[in-house]
């Protein structure tokens, strides 16, 4: 099998300043190729991207392709006092529901869109998410203590090194520009520390960072992502809809702003029920007025 590496070059919207990129870019992966006495194979072209091959005599050693994504940037990153606290929010459980993806891709603020793998369209929300401006992570399925409605593949305490490689490696490829995890579920999985100890090198293999859902007080994995050298934070106020109520969830909107300005950075879960959308809807046009920035949970991990 060939190596697959697969680039994304941001840009405006113009064909001219797509070919310029494109054209720079093959003329430095060929540079490389020549170096390395390698031939170019076939060659792709597509209004989105470009794909080409390398090969050595007949035999294709690597397949390579270009996309383009256009980064829009949320209305208020920049709209704030940079020493403001900081409020993330998290929204998981994204893959099977075009709708709802669509309705939060309305939203002109950096949210952070957590998307499961392997759901119908796991890859191409994570994709379109990318080219609408927000972020994208992984959410990795995980054994909870009840094993209420597991996922078909999640990682299971007993697991080996090369098991939870193996099915990261197969989750990352199912939701691409994913830069970083966060647990679905996993209240039994985060509280093991064999697991966890398995889990974080693994996820710096990726250059992924880890943010803990912390569905349980027994979890072990944010001080284990810390001591692997894995850049992680915690869910460190209420989830936002535990109840799908509007009105309860506006309340915990206003809890998680108040969590940001007294520790100064606040991480808020919630997920794409049409309750939790249109309180976001009402209530992220006034965050910036009570003196907080949004802004994408990478922002918040160390």
């Amino acid at each position: 099998m060939p190596d697959w590496l697969e680039v994304t070059l941001f840009s405006l919207n113009t064909d001219g300043q797509r070919n310029a990129q494109t054209a720079q870019l093959l003329r430095s992966l060929n540079a490389v190729a020549e170096r390395h006495k390698l031939q170019p194979g076939a060659r792709g072209d597509e209004p989105n991207g470009t794909s080409i091959a390398f090969r050595a005599g007949s035999r294709t050693t690597h397949s390579i392709e270009i996309r383009f994504a256009r980064r829009a940037a949320p209305a208020q990153r920049e709209t704030v006092d940079a020493r403001a606290p900081r409020l993330a929010i998290i929204l998981d459980d994204l893959g099977s529901d075009r709708a709802a993806a669509e309705s939060i891709f309305a939203m002109p603020y950096p949210l952070t869109i957590s998307v499961l793998p392997n759901h119908e369209h796991s890859k191409e929300i994570a994709d379109e998410a990318l080219q609408r401006g927000f972020q994208v992570m992984l959410h990795l399925p995980m054994q909870s203590v009840a094993n209420e409605s597991p996922e078909k593949e999640e990682l299971r305490p007993g697991m080996s090194s090369a098991q939870v490689k193996s099915l990261l490696s197969e989750m990352v490829e199912s939701v691409p520009n994913a830069v970083g995890v966060n647990n679905h579920q996993g209240s039994q999985a985060t509280s093991d520390p064999a697991l966890m100890n398995e889990l974080m090198p693994a996820l710096r293999g990726f250059s992924l960072f880890y943010v803990d859902s912390r569905t349980t007080a027994a979890t072990v994995a944010f001080d284990t992502a810390q001591r692997e050298g894995v850049p992680t934070a915690f869910r460190n106020v209420p989830f936002l809809d535990d109840v799908t109520d509007t009105a309860a969830i506006r309340k915990q909107l206003q809890l998680a702003v108040r969590g940001a300005k007294e520790k100064k950075a606040a991480i808020a879960i919630g997920h794409p029920h049409a309750a939790t959308l249109e309180a976001l809807r009402e209530f992220l046009p006034t965050v910036r007025a009570s003196g907080v920035r949004l802004v994408f949970a990478s922002d918040l991990v160390h």
